[in-house]
């Protein structure tokens, strides 16, 4: 009888720290830039009142390739339920015999924060103080986690539709974070003297405008995914040094670039680079007289490879 390995949240949660996951993650991208992946395009159904989808990959030089099936459904929260739970199935790459399933709710916010980490290293203004989060949920957590892990914060603000959220993420993370963190009223507020925005929602509809924010700013637009969603206005976009984490999935699912392709604002071209090409230092990052950038990120399964396969090496380390 053949065992299989699960893992939970909880166990995940002790194996990986987000220090850990940053690191895997930057190796990740390197990796994809060196075309040593095979990451086939993920699946999108729109199942009731969201979204199933599924993301497989392989890294060459590890032992295990996984697919990861994660949910995105808004209504959620409503019901007590995480906004996007997800599995991962770990296959072992010699056999393909099932080796693990992943609990992966936690493995996809610690991935997605480790990203938005990873690209404000070579995009956000080096001396960064002040960040906004615009989103408060789940994810919101980690991007605030991730950021401290890079930056010396000293003031991070933080703006919700909710004001439930966006106090309880505030007095949670309050305590969790050596930073101060300040709630406000509108995004406008919460952008206006921040260093690196990053937006976490589902939204689709612009939450920041290029005239609420500073000459010299990161953002990291890791939220909504679909091509008719947007959490970025057009001006911002445009005027921005834009990165993406795929080229590829970008001009398929995010709509922050295509709806201003439509505009007929910017065309594919105005994409700076991939983040894998200033991992390599194929090409720079921030430079002198950079003033806005941007990162927009739709989520790769490599960044869920990379943790995944972290994750079961800690387990087995642990085993001996």
């Amino acid at each position: 009888m053949i065992s299989m390995l699960i893992l939970t949240d909880s166990d995940l949660e002790r194996l990986v720290s987000m220090r850990d996951a940053i690191e895997a993650v930057e190796e990740a991208f390197g990796k994809l830039a060196q075309g040593v992946v095979q990451m086939p395009e993920r699946t999108i159904m729109a199942v009731g009142n969201g979204y199933i989808l599924q993301m497989p990959c392989y890294i060459e030089g590890l032992s295990i390739a996984t697919t990861k099936i994660v949910s995105t459904y808004p209504e959620n929260p409503r019901r007590g339920l995480p906004t996007t739970p997800a599995w991962i199935v770990v296959n072992d790459a010699e056999t393909g015999m099932v080796e693990a399933i992943f609990e992966a709710t936690y493995l996809t916010a610690l991935r997605t924060g480790a990203v938005t980490a990873v690209a404000a290293r070579y995009l956000a203004p080096k001396e960064s103080r002040v960040a906004a989060v615009i989103g408060c949920g789940f994810q919101g957590r980690f991007q605030a986690w991730a950021l401290t892990e890079v930056f010396r914060l000293q003031t991070l603000w933080a703006y919700d539709i909710s004001r439930e959220r966006r106090r309880r993420f505030v007095e949670e993370m309050g305590e969790r974070l050596d930073v101060e963190i300040l709630e406000t009223e509108s995004a406008a507020q919460a952008v206006e003297e921040a260093d690196i925005i990053v937006t976490a929602t589902t939204s689709k509809e612009p939450v920041i405008r290029r005239s609420w924010i500073g000459e010299e700013v990161h953002i990291s637009a890791i939220g909504s995914f679909q091509p008719d969603h947007r959490e970025l206005d057009t001006e911002t976009v445009k005027e921005a040094k834009l990165v993406v984490d795929s080229r590829e999935a970008a001009l398929r699912e995010a709509g922050d670039i295509l709806i201003p392709m439509r505009e007929g604002v910017i065309t594919e071209d105005h994409i700076y680079a991939e983040l894998g090409e200033l991992v390599l230092g194929l090409k720079p990052g921030r430079v002198k007289g950079d003033g806005l950038t941007v990162f927009k990120s739709v989520g790769l399964a490599i960044q869920d490879a990379a943790v995944a396969s972290l994750a079961l090496k800690r387990w087995r380390e642990h085993l001996e």
